[in-house]
């Protein structure tokens, strides 16, 4: 992406411009960072960040008689997607979606995954299939139309800030439809086992109770 200009810059309050200056450190992490005076009681630096590693923290100290320290943490905003896996059902549709709360991105990617490898999903060219909606620069779905067990596994939507690139994962959980079912087949299994069971218990009970009656009549006529 194009490179992005930034400067940074700690002031002395007005209440110590008494005191007298005897350092000012411009760091990121251990490296020091050349400044540039812009008044007496201000200094700067000047970034050029056009990849990630450029991100981090960076600290202004300056030593006098006292000594203060403030942090500038420069990073690139989260993407908000979701913990719990979306589950829909084959056949059905599904939609996945990603929020960017604090900063408008200037695009939005959207990725599956094929084993370990992310491929960009273009929903121009698979109409029947992806819809991206647009409509709010800050928010992304994806809904994914006719879904089969391929559909099942990681999505990541990806905003692309001035500052750099930050990715959200999604997982997408397809179930067949014979899921609802199972319960379902389970009872009738067994009402299927049981009929059959009390039919043959009551044939068993009507046998031994003509047998029973077969016998006291016998023992009557004796």
């Amino acid at each position: 992406g194009s490179a992005v200009k930034i400067e940074l810059s700690c002031r002395l309050a007005d209440k110590y411009s008494y005191m007298k200056i005897l350092q000012v450190t411009w760091k990121r992490g251990n490296e020091t960072i050349k400044h540039i005076n812009k008044t007496e009681n201000s200094w700067g630096i000047q970034l050029t960040i056009s990849e990630n590693r450029k991100l981090g923290s960076y600290t202004c100290t300056v030593t006098g008689e006292e000594e203060f320290s403030v942090a500038f943490h420069l990073q690139v905003p989260q993407i908000e997607g979701r913990e719990k896996p979306v589950i829909s059902y084959e056949g059905d549709s599904a939609i996945l979606i990603c929020k960017s709360h604090s900063y408008t991105p200037i695009a939005w990617t959207w990725y599956m995954t094929n084993g370990s490898e992310q491929i960009a999903i273009n929903d121009s060219l698979m109409l029947d299939k992806y819809i991206i909606d647009r409509t709010d620069a800050n928010v992304t779905h994806l809904k994914i139309l006719k879904l089969t067990k391929e559909d099942d596994g990681a999505y990541w939507c990806e905003a692309a800030y001035e500052l750099g690139k930050s990715k959200g994962k999604l997982k997408l959980k397809i179930l067949s439809l014979m899921v609802p079912l199972k319960p379902f087949l389970a009872i009738v299994a067994e009402v299927v086992i049981l009929v059959p069971l009390i039919l043959l218990f009551e044939f068993y009970s009507k046998k031994k109770r003509a047998e029973d009656e077969k016998e006291f009549d016998q023992i009557e006529q004796l």
